[in-house]
């Protein structure tokens, strides 16, 4: 499935011990914007803005110009800014009576948005590399690695449709009461359960392998492994803010040294096997497809809208989540 630089000195051992150290970076990382509200705007702000003038100057023949790349890095910081202000921004109107932007329908809808755009990014990567490669390994011509384009690619894309659709809860967003040893003001999304975020992450998984794979070992598995994580432990509830901070914190360190995963001794490849490419996709797709039949099914008989309100509020886990919420 994947395929060492052992050439350059790697090993086993040591690559996996990078992996798990890079896993670590993400995850501290994402606890440290999340826990402290000025570092956490600082770092979807002023970072991006002072990276973006070093990669378009000083680092403009070593980074990535491409569209997808370029809108990747932007999406996700967009994502996290607006989050950050769903969960921070308020005040008092001309009465004198206290408002929140998370208590705005409008301004609710901006999660789901923004999580659609990047599902459709994917998406249309996917469908792009099965059409230009379809049968043959050959290279990108944004990306230092080959891609073999076939029927995958095609499953993979319904499968983020199908991810898509199954959004629900919109308008269940809410704000993590501050507790002893957590005053992070998470954005909770009590609807977005396991019963998603799995599908999701064999999808996304799928889409890295089909269409980066030179960068799944790392953008694939270990930026979906962590805030996942930490979706299931120290920050329930709130997965899709997590997976904002470590896609956009990552994405800023791939722009700044690509050279980390597409030539360093750690750099890890994919084998390249129509084997593990059919695999991977068939998986994301029966996953997402077994996620919409489950809403299907949830709808029937509840008789719920899946947009207006919330799907899952009988499930332990939506209530668990829904506990911490102010």
């Amino acid at each position: 499935m994947f395929s060492f630089n052992y050439e350059a000195g790697a090993t086993a051992l040591s690559t996996w011990g990078v992996w798990l150290l890079v896993f670590a970076l993400l995850f501290a990382a994402n606890e440290v914007t999340r826990r402290f509200k000025w570092i956490g705007l600082l770092s979807f702000t002023a970072l991006p803005i002072g990276l973006s003038i070093l990669w378009f100057t000083v680092l403009k023949d070593t980074t990535y110009t491409d569209w997808f790349h370029l809108a990747k890095v932007y999406s996700s910081t967009a994502g996290c800014l607006g989050f950050w202000c769903i969960r921070h921004v308020k005040g008092k109107n001309r009465l004198g009576q206290e408002w929140r932007l998370a208590d705005k329908k409008w301004a609710l809808c901006f999660p789901p948005l923004i999580l659609t755009i990047n599902i459709l990014e994917a998406v249309a990567r996917d469908i792009q590399i099965g059409i230009q490669h379809w049968g043959q390994l050959s290279p990108l011509s944004d990306a230092p690695m080959d891609v073999i384009g076939g029927p995958w690619n095609f499953m993979n894309a319904a499968a983020g449709i199908l991810n898509i659709i199954t959004i629900t809860g919109w308008f269940g967003i809410r704000i993590r009461k501050k507790m002893k040893g957590d005053g992070s003001q998470d954005m909770l999304w009590p609807d977005m359960l396991w019963i998603w975020i799995i599908p999701y992450d064999l999808w996304n998984f799928a889409y890295t392998y089909n269409c980066i794979p030179g960068h799944s070992w790392y953008a694939g598995f270990a930026l979906l492994i962590a805030p996942t994580l930490c979706a299931f432990t120290l920050g329930k509830g709130a997965w899709l803010q997590h997976r904002a901070h470590t896609l956009a914190l990552w994405c800023m360190f791939a722009q700044t040294v690509p050279w980390f995963i597409d030539s360093g001794a750690y750099a890890v490849a994919s084998s390249n096997s129509t084997t593990w490419l059919f695999i991977v996709s068939f998986a994301a797709l029966a996953s997402n497809v077994a996620i919409f039949a489950y809403m299907i099914y949830k709808v029937r008989k509840t008789k719920r809208n899946p947009y207006k309100g919330e799907l899952y509020t009988d499930l332990k886990a939506y209530e668990r989540a829904e506990s911490l919420a102010a």
